[in-house]
């Protein structure tokens, strides 16, 4: 049994759900549950998120077909957009659970209505992906009228809802999103002119929510907010957030190193008085990055001790100077207590990364227990 795990508090989630709720007000939640809910577990926080009766999210978002199969399995009921492209291999699963494909291109047609002679489904639910300006995926937003126009004329297609994705929305100059939103608008302006049917609109990721409420249309979809973080250090604070996750583990050994004496590989620490050092069993195996090597800290008793010596792939370790720490202590990774706080973005500013990326490279040999 690894004696690392994370803690997943459930009721953090609930209060960053409700207030995310609270700042868009009427506006419908696609709630963003890919990537293993950004390292959280998309069982576990899905199925949470779904059973909070009136407040639920309306939509979930995953990127791949196979974890849209995997929220059904555990029982969700809520529509699914798969984000992205598909396989005629994937089809099967897009039918077989009922799931919502993102389409943008000809292939996509083509290979949905084969899959449509298939199961002998007489409709499939699809959305329109637009690309404004992120060139990634999706229609370009100067062709999107007639392909939009032909799916809508095509009877084995309903179009349930179109959207586009934002390339910096999370910056504090907004000129590059609001040119998107504006690109957006004048496609919608020309479809609804037509009579044309788009379904959902939806537009807003997290630093959209936060800052431009010009985008929220009839939907949006956060991600890293739900899970206690914003997208960066740029946007407004205009919801109160708590990190979901917690990472904790243990001491394991203790010993007493002299003067002059090096640790762990490459002798990248050197002591410079005789102190105590204590390991703690976990690495970058677990998501505990190597560019964290001298640079992290944790929380051991309610105080912050700094990790020495190159993390390796199972363990890292702490100088405890002459402190009375010992074997079996709880150590804080990730998380707070007695007024000391380690979050992800004081790995954030080490690695020259996201809390994306921190949360989501959390290892699966750390198990994660769920607290309500």
């Amino acid at each position: 049994m690894h004696h690392s795990y994370a803690v997943i508090d459930l009721s953090k989630l609930r209060r960053n759900f409700f207030n995310i709720r609270k700042k868009i007000k009427n506006v419908k939640i696609m709630a963003v549950v890919k990537a293993d809910a950004y390292g959280h577990g998309i069982r576990e926080t899905a199925g949470f998120l779904s059973s909070l009766g009136d407040k639920k999210p309306e939509y979930f978002a995953v990127a791949f077909p196979d974890e849209a199969v995997e929220l059904r399995k555990a029982g969700i009921k809520e529509p699914i957009l798969v984000f992205e492209p598909f396989t005629k291999e994937q089809t099967n699963d897009l039918f077989r659970y009922n799931l919502i494909a993102s389409v943008f291109a000809e292939d996509h047609i083509r290979i949905l209505k084969q899959g449509l002679k298939k199961f002998g489904k007489r409709k499939i639910k699809v959305h329109i992906k637009v690309n404004t300006g992120m060139n990634r995926l999706g229609i370009n937003y100067k062709n999107a009228f007639e392909f939009t126009k032909k799916i809508d004329r095509d009877k084995d297609f309903e179009i349930d809802g179109i959207y586009t994705h934002f390339a910096n929305s999370e910056e504090t100059n907004k000129s590059f999103p609001r040119l998107q939103i504006k690109r957006f608008n004048e496609l919608l302006r020309k479809l609804e002119a037509n009579n044309i049917k788009t379904g959902l609109r939806h537009a807003a990721n997290s630093g959209a929510v936060l800052d431009l409420p010009e985008s929220y249309y009839d939907m949006v979809r956060p991600g890293i907010l739900m899970y206690g973080y914003y997208p960066s250090l740029e946007t407004s604070e205009s919801i109160k957030l708590e990190p979901v996750m917690s990472i904790i583990s243990k001491v394991s050994s203790k010993s007493e190193i002299r003067k002059g004496d090096t640790v762990s590989y490459g002798r990248k620490f050197t002591a410079k008085k005789k102190t105590n050092i204590v390991s703690v069993p976990l690495g970058y195996a677990d998501g505990f990055s190597r560019g964290l090597s001298n640079k992290a800290q944790a929380i051991i008793r309610g105080k912050k001790y700094q990790q020495i010596g190159t993390v390796s792939m199972d363990r890292i370790m702490f100088n405890i100077n002459k402190d009375n720490i010992k074997v079996g202590d709880k150590v804080i990774i990730l998380g707070d207590e007695k007024n000391k706080k380690i979050t992800a973005w004081d790995w954030c500013r080490i690695l020259n990364t996201i809390p994306y990326e921190v949360t989501c490279i959390i290892g699966k040999r750390i198990e994660r227990v769920y607290k309500r």
